[in-house]
């Protein structure tokens, strides 16, 4: 009797854990160890949503993505862009030509992720006066 209620015990657990194999197909960014977390980090990096959100509109050359994104110096662009790249997100195709020909592109990953990140993007420039208000209101009270 004691066995099968051990048993029981042992079933009823395993049945409220989600199985292994979920876990491991889905992270979970609120856990320290989660590798999720490096992923939203270069996502939403200050230069990361805005090489996704350059990109989005079309292939671009590194020169055309350090003019179209204001402020960004040439290392950042590059480690943002090979952050984005190991994670799936941007195609780097480079031609064999002199001068040496380097174009960016969304992986079919990274066009979700643009999208996404894209509805942030619309929704802070529209909310911008609101957020503006906010901001005036708690400084002077």
């Amino acid at each position: 009797m004691k066995v099968s209620q051990e048993s029981a015990r042992a079933r009823r657990a395993a049945a409220k854990k989600p199985p292994r194999a979920k876990l491991l197909r889905k992270g979970n960014l609120l856990a320290e160890a989660c590798p999720s977390r490096e992923v939203l980090m270069h996502m939403t990096s200050r230069w990361g949503v805005l090489v996704l959100l350059v990109l989005e509109q079309g292939t671009h050359r590194f020169s055309e993505l350090r003019r179209a994104i204001g402020g960004v110096s040439e290392r950042m662009l590059a480690q943002t862009l090979q952050w984005l790249e190991r994670d799936g997100l941007v195609d780097r195709v480079a031609y064999a030509v002199v001068p040496p020909h380097v174009e960016y592109s969304l992986s079919p990953l990274g066009t979700q992720a643009a999208r996404r990140v894209r509805a942030l993007a619309d929704w802070i420039e529209d909310s911008l006066p609101s957020v503006l208000s906010e901001r005036a209101k708690r400084a002077a009270g």
